[in-house]
């Protein structure tokens, strides 16, 4: 095993925006990287809503070609039970997603980085000398044996390397997370004026949302994230046939030639996994458990724990230095700049606890704007709430509040 066919500085696992960044930021930084991605195309199927902030990209150095963008779009409406409305105005875009994916991953290759489909990986083994020296990771591709010093996970919801890296024996590096499951549809025809539309109706989304995201000549993707998993998809036809959106049509999107007109997948929910870092190794994006609690945005916490990986990983090897020790400074690093899960989450948790009625009351004293409610907002929101409801003003309604404050993009909302 020690003579591996290939050999590099750091093996990138999974070409999504997580993957095709950290290949990017290794590669420009004169690291040889590897990417290995287990589709035979990048950036299909579509998983997500396809959504990143102004913010985002700004706080990513990220110049967007034109081709990648769908649409811009004005921010976030958030529509209530009893169809209150209310609005985090702040700009962004709407994604062709598999056409973004392939981008970062185009750059990457461009910028050094070996890029590899149809690879999967199954096995991690150690390699041991004087102190931990690398990674032989083995699998089916014609790549493989692949030697690393550093592997960096962007696997997303599989998190193999947390299954396939074992430090307590038995054990694996991280326990299998909570997910939900979401599920959407491209329409034809669907009126907008440029907001992301975001339905908080438990009626439909148990413990979760809907959503109408825009796109370019009327497109636009209507969807739903559920912890009710078996319920997902007649949920989701119950919700367009109640609404405006009945009677549209819905089409394949265009990186899919036959099948169904949806398409979705698993997002986690546990929050970021108690081990992001290990020998040799770092978790980024949804593989360690970073999106953002109530609206489930993950490409801007991808996108940045790249960044982190990658710095980490220049530093590490330039050193000689790939213990689990060195590592932590990725931790330290996304520890330091994403928000508080646990408080979030606390904040989506008292949030669906409260009836429908409950949230449209707490909905009628938002301000119309929501990105306003800094500290004098959030004392006039509390002396509505009082004035009337006062009950509800006890029933964890500040956690609730915040939960919504934490949705925007300069806290990793999207």
């Amino acid at each position: 095993m020690e003579d591996a066919g290939t050999v590099c500085d750091v093996l990138v696992v999974g070409a999504g925006p997580g993957g095709g960044n950290a290949a990017l930021q290794c590669s420009r930084q004169g690291l040889s990287t590897i990417i290995i991605e287990d589709h035979p195309e990048i950036g299909t199927p579509v998983h997500c809503g396809e959504c990143i902030s102004e913010i985002a990209c700004q706080n990513l150095n990220l110049d967007l070609p034109e081709e990648v963008i769908s649409m811009s779009v004005k921010g976030i409406r958030v529509i209530f039970p009893d169809g209150t409305e209310k609005c985090l105005t702040e700009e962004g875009y709407v994604l062709e997603k598999h056409l973004f994916e392939r981008w970062i991953a185009e750059e990457a290759v461009s910028a050094g980085a070996s890029l590899h489909l149809r690879h999967k990986l199954l096995s991690m083994e150690r390699v041991e000398g004087d102190s931990f020296g690398g990674w032989i990771c083995d699998g089916k591709g014609d790549q493989f044996p692949i030697r690393a010093k550093i592997v960096i996970d962007a696997s997303g919801v599989a998190a193999v390397c947390s299954r396939l890296v074992k430090p307590d024996g038995d054990a694996p590096l991280n326990a299998k997370g909570k997910v939900v499951a979401g599920m959407q549809y491209e329409m034809l025809d669907v009126p907008t004026d440029g907001y992301l539309d975001f339905y908080i109706w438990p009626k439909y989304a148990e413990k979760g949302y809907l959503w109408m995201i825009p796109k370019c000549e009327g497109r636009a993707n209507v969807g739903l994230v559920t912890e009710d998993k078996p319920r997902t998809k007649k949920a989701l036809d119950e919700f367009i046939a109640d609404t405006h959106f009945s009677g549209l049509e819905q089409t394949l999107p265009p990186w899919k030639e036959k099948g169904s007109p949806a398409f979705g997948g698993t997002i986690p929910i546990s929050g970021p996994f108690e081990r992001t870092h290990h020998d040799g190794l770092m978790l980024v994006g949804d593989a360690a458990g970073f999106t953002s609690p109530l609206f489930e945005g993950g490409s801007h916490l991808a996108l940045k724990s790249a960044v982190f990986a990658a710095q980490t990983a220049v530093k590490a090897i330039s050193e000689g230095d790939l213990s689990s020790e060195r590592l932590s400074e990725y931790t330290r690093l996304w520890k330091a700049e994403f928000p508080p899960y646990d408080k979030i989450l606390r904040g989506k948790t008292a949030l669906f606890e409260l009836s429908d009625d409950e949230m449209s009351v707490m909905a009628t004293c938002f301000p119309d704007e929501m990105s306003d409610m800094g500290a004098t907002g959030k004392a006039m929101v509390g002396f509505r709430l009082l004035l009337r409801s006062p009950g509800l003003y006890f029933k964890r309604i500040v956690p609730a509040m915040l939960a919504f404050g934490y949705s925007r993009a300069k806290y990793y909302g999207w």
